[in-house]
């Protein structure tokens, strides 16, 4: 069966919330600001659509946006926001199914990637990194876990999350998957921030 967040998407910012307090929010937040105005813009599992509301407070009205989302509920709830004058383009897909011809300056994957075994990652990181613009940036925010360095809370929360994903939205995966396998060959990290005591990562790549 396929990931899906409809059953719990009216209460999944609530959720993140009392774990992560506004920690899932700082870490988008921190990176709109290296987004430049006329934007053409991918965001791909953007959730229930918050982010449209913070993006619209950095650029009101010089942004196109594609908003890719497999959940049905999660797009229906991101319809709602306000986006004052950007133009938006809500996608009911998920992004292994996602296909364009455009290219574009700034791809946004929010918590997306640990949804994934590796060898989907691969393919859906090769899928979006050629829609990317030679100049683009790829604005990358993700739980991160180091076996040898990370804490033993953070391996039991990891446990606990991938249970309580894999029993109401039937993620496919039961474990992290290290991204920079994936980004180091073909990006340039150029902004890296910790959170949640180095648990989530918000990093800026811009393409090699």
């Amino acid at each position: 069966m396929a990931t899906n967040y409809d059953k719990i998407a009216t209460n999944y910012d609530l959720i993140s919330r009392l774990v992560f307090g506004k920690t899932v929010v700082n870490a988008q937040v921190c990176l709109l600001k290296y987004i430049p105005a006329d934007s053409n813009i991918l965001i791909a599992g953007g959730g229930t659509g918050w982010i449209l509301e913070e993006l619209s407070k950095v650029h009101s009205n010089s942004l196109k946006i594609d908003y890719v989302e497999s959940s049905l509920q999660m797009i229906r709830l991101s319809q709602k926001r306000n986006c004052e004058s950007n133009e938006v383009n809500f996608i009911n897909l998920p992004a292994e199914n996602f296909s364009t011809e455009k290219k574009y300056d700034i791809i946004l994957t929010p918590f997306f990637f640990d949804n994934f075994q590796a060898e989907k990652i691969q393919y859906i990181f090769l899928k979006l990194d050629s829609f990317l613009k030679d100049d683009g940036a790829w604005l990358y925010v993700d739980f991160v876990y180091d076996e040898k360095k990370g804490r033993l809370w953070q391996r039991l929360l990891l446990k606990i999350m991938y249970f309580f994903f894999r029993v109401t939205s039937h993620i496919e995966t039961q474990q992290l998957v290290d991204m920079d396998t994936f980004f180091n060959p073909l990006y340039k990290k150029v902004v890296e921030i910790s959170h949640y005591h180095n648990f989530v990562k918000s990093i800026v790549y811009k393409k090699r």
